[in-house]
């Protein structure tokens, strides 16, 4: 599982989560008791991580947890492929851990399950990617800490490219025409994960529309997008898109393995590309869509919450800020030792040496010109009523227009639930 799994859960999977997150609001008091008593030299607490797929990340997280010398830090490293079920169920019992990562979901905040960490933050605040720090609050109130930023493209082989006599697209219709050159019997195209939905909001971004306005109303039905989705279903029945890949597009393996010339994927997985293909490797934006749009990069990533609902809390945002925000050297190397990821603390992004040249520099640079971050109002329940858009509209060939009007009457009935 890569450092932005998230993007791959089945849509099941996200209902479930979402059901859980409506859920904690209404049960949270059973939270309230972790049955942990104290023990060595301060509180005991335990964080949830999910299972990243690069080496070294569980020795690293329960290596820096040792050292922390004011509690007994145990870590509960989640595997397999529904971390967050796990996780909500688990919000859901006295043995609810302390502190745990994920992402910024305002139902978190509203049902009172995710601690305010304004206080702590807040000193080191303007150290932050500005859009880290946006896409955690509410009502002026900082509720989580970014631990990396996890910028998305699209890799290919240049070899191949110059094989084809082909250059980089920078249009949705010049993706697709490249996507058939560079089809051959033993190779496809383009890979973009196994049920397209990977690509979701860079295919809103690249047309130029977004999830959602500054105030809340749904901003992605636009002819724009409607005819993004129409070029897509093209590509689905062409014969020239990688589909039931053996791993989905977190994983390099479809690239790796010469299964594709061209794969969505993410920053963390350069190091295993750079190992296994050498110099045989470059990045582009996902291309835009009409002639209103502009390429787009998704920045993925995870961040730190504390339980509001743990009888630890004070004990365990002070582990959050030493961990977090006082020891950049672990920070630094949580983001450029396994995987490359970018810090969300500008200082560290700044001095980060491994991200200074060669495809890492130019994932940061493509991040600043194109990047965009998660806006925390767009829900799992919103995430998965535009995956329907997908399934509806590029795998089984409705009427793009008529998805989006269906998904915008959903999202505005959550948007109701959350903002009156």
């Amino acid at each position: 599982m890569s450092a932005s799994s998230n993007m791959n859960w089945d849509r099941r999977n996200v209902l479930r989560a979402a059901m859980g997150l409506a859920a904690a609001g209404g049960l949270a008091a059973c939270g309230s008791n972790t049955g942990r008593s104290s023990g060595g030299s301060g509180d005991g607490l335990v964080q949830y991580f999910h299972a990243y797929g690069e080496a070294g990340v569980e020795q690293a997280v329960k290596r820096y947890a040792k050292a922390y010398k004011d509690a007994n830090v145990t870590t509960q490293w989640i595997t397999g492929n529904n971390y967050e079920q796990k996780l909500f169920a688990a919000l859901l019992t006295k043995n609810a851990p302390d502190v745990f990562e994920f992402h910024p979901q305002i139902q978190m905040v509203k049902s009172g399950q995710v601690a305010d960490l304004t206080d702590i933050l807040g000193p080191v605040k303007d150290d932050f990617n500005p859009a880290d720090i946006k896409s955690h609050t509410v009502d002026g109130k900082i509720y989580g800490i970014r631990m990396i930023d996890d910028p998305q493209f699209l890799f290919y082989r240049p070899s191949l490219f110059e094989k084809a006599k082909i250059e980089v697209p920078t249009t949705l219709e010049e993706l697709i025409e490249a996507a058939d050159k560079l089809t051959t019997s033993k190779v496809k195209g383009l890979f973009l994960g196994n049920d397209l939905t990977s690509v979701d909001r860079p295919l809103i971004w690249s047309a130029g529309a977004d999830t959602l306005t500054a105030d809340n109303k749904p901003a992605f039905n636009t002819d724009a997008v409607a005819e993004g989705l129409k070029q897509l279903r093209g590509l689905f029945t062409s014969g020239n898109l990688l589909l039931d890949a053996p791993a989905d597009s977190w994983d390099p393996s479809a690239l790796i393995q010469g299964l594709t010339a061209m794969q969505w994927c993410g920053m963390w997985a350069m190091p295993a590309m750079q190992k296994a293909l050498g110099d045989d490797i470059g990045i582009f934006p996902f291309p835009k869509v009409g002639s209103a749009g502009k390429q787009s990069v998704y920045n993925g990533g995870w961040s730190m919450f504390v339980n509001a609902k743990s009888k630890n809390v004070d004990a365990a945002k002070e582990y959050v800020k030493w961990l977090w925000l006082d020891k950049k050297d672990y920070q630094e190397d949580f983001a450029t030792s396994y995987g490359f990821h970018i810090p969300p603390r500008t200082s560290l992004a700044e001095s980060a040496t491994k991200l200074k040249s060669g495809l890492p520099a130019e994932g940061v640079k493509l991040f600043n010109e194109f990047g965009h971050f998660d806006n925390i109002g767009w829900t799992q329940a919103m995430i998965a009523a535009f995956w329907d858009v997908i399934a509806n509209t590029v795998r089984k060939n409705g009427d793009p227009k008529a998805a989006l009007d269906a998904c915008e009457k959903k999202v505005n009935a959550e948007l109701k639930k959350l903002f009156g």
